[in-house]
């Protein structure tokens, strides 16, 4: 099967795998995944079909709509890949992305490394800032029926893995804990250079927040 032909399938399958799932987390969000991963691809000499498979199928079944079993996706992955007969090599290194793209709390050791990996994951950080960062978050949290800011509980961003796969702290808080972070944590110089302008934009969100919440005019 050629690579035009695998694509095609897998983004069928993930539409149909994805069909009703949360706002923060559906086939609209991978779109702008891929869409983020080929924009910074372009800039990088790298396996484009690992790339377009890895943003196509990174949140193909992500923990947090599990039970936080971190498994799920990478096996579905492997089986969907291994039916549409792709090439092992292939498939490891996407199930390799699958199994450490994911923020985890900042303080996880990546335990794999490659360009198709930096690639796809900094696309996946572009997607949680930004104004799609901030919609997707609150989105988030009002899934979780999580307050919005609660000023008597502080952000934790020495969080384990654990601690931060269970935290249940207040919207503002992710803000603190995850997205103010990943602007420093970008792998290539593309991803970097959009992180840094979509970073910016939180921040004047967060002073208009804060004005607002203390009566402002």
């Amino acid at each position: 099967m050629n690579s035009t032909d695998i694509i095609s399938k897998t983004i069928a399958f993930v539409k149909e795998k994805l069909n009703n799932a949360e706002g923060g987390h559906d086939w609209f969000h991978i779109e702008r995944v891929y869409k983020n991963s080929l924009l910074i691809a372009s800039d990088e000499v790298c396996d484009l079909t690992v790339v377009k498979l890895g943003a196509l199928l990174h949140d193909i079944a992500d923990s947090k709509f599990h039970g936080g079993d971190e498994t799920v996706g990478p096996k579905t992955a492997r089986s969907f890949l291994e039916t549409e007969d792709v090439a092992p090599a292939t498939i490891d290194h996407v199930v390799k992305i699958i199994e450490n793209i994911s923020f985890k709390g900042g303080n996880h050791e990546k335990n794999f490394s490659s360009i198709e990996l930096d690639i796809v994951q900094d696309a996946d950080r572009l997607d949680a800032i930004g104004a799609i960062g901030i919609a997707r978050t609150f989105n988030y949290g009002g899934f979780k029926n999580r307050a919005l800011y609660d000023p008597k509980i502080a952000p934790n961003t020495k969080m384990s893995k654990e601690e931060y796969k269970n935290n249940e702290a207040p919207t503002i808080n992710h803000f603190y804990e995850k997205l103010l972070l990943l602007k420093d944590k970008m792998n290539t110089k593309s991803g970097t250079a959009i992180a840094a302008e979509r970073h910016r934009y939180m921040e004047g969100f967060l002073s208009q927040f804060y004005a607002e919440w203390d009566g402002a005019k």
